[in-house]
């Protein structure tokens, strides 16, 4: 009972100076983050072979990066039930509590078949142990020119994708998901 009078007696304090209470819609976003959960795409097929994975943490989101031999054309990422491998539709298990899949329109072969990102265990491709929003990443396959890779993160959260030229004639495509809304 104490507590809400003091909360009634605060807002009829900002009410008799005139002041209006602010409201949960007011509050500035997580670290200004307004990127939104929805899914990203970009069009484009490309011949330019997948080489690497990696990541990183940050303050405010959780980092993948795709490094691509080449130009990078197209992607899509969005968050699914459960992501499937490529060819045999089999599902990709991964730890958290949202998955997100991850589509480059790019292989991960050279033009003669060859692997040109091969992780020794392709359900943890990436070790994420310790990190804020990622819970496991794992490549899910490469079949007729697209690469499938599954992205298991706490919650569905927001993110971001864009394109950054290099190192050299390469490219890198990067997810970014924050650790909160």
């Amino acid at each position: 009972m104490k507590r809400f009078l003091t909360v009634l007696a605060s807002l009829a304090l900002f009410v008799g100076l005139g002041m209006t209470a602010p409201l949960a819609a007011d509050a500035a976003p997580f670290c200004g983050i307004t990127w939104g959960s929805l899914q990203k795409t970009r069009a484009g097929m490309s011949t330019a072979p997948l080489t690497d994975l990696r990541t990183g943490r940050h303050a405010c989101y959780d980092r993948l990066v795709v490094d691509l031999d080449g130009a990078v054309s197209g992607y899509s990422v969005r968050y699914v039930s459960a992501v499937h491998r490529p060819g045999s539709g089999s599902v990709v298990p991964l730890a958290g509590a949202a998955d997100l899949e991850v589509v480059i329109l790019a292989p991960a072969y050279d033009d003669r078949g060859r692997a040109t990102y091969s992780p020794a265990r392709p359900n943890t491709a990436v070790g994420v142990s310790g990190y804020t929003t990622f819970r496991q990443v794992a490549l899910a396959g490469s079949f007729e020119g697209e690469t499938t890779i599954g992205l298991g993160v706490r919650a569905r959260l927001p993110m971001r994708v864009f394109v950054l030229p290099g190192p050299g004639d390469g490219s890198r495509i990067v997810i970014d998901v924050a650790h909160r809304w």
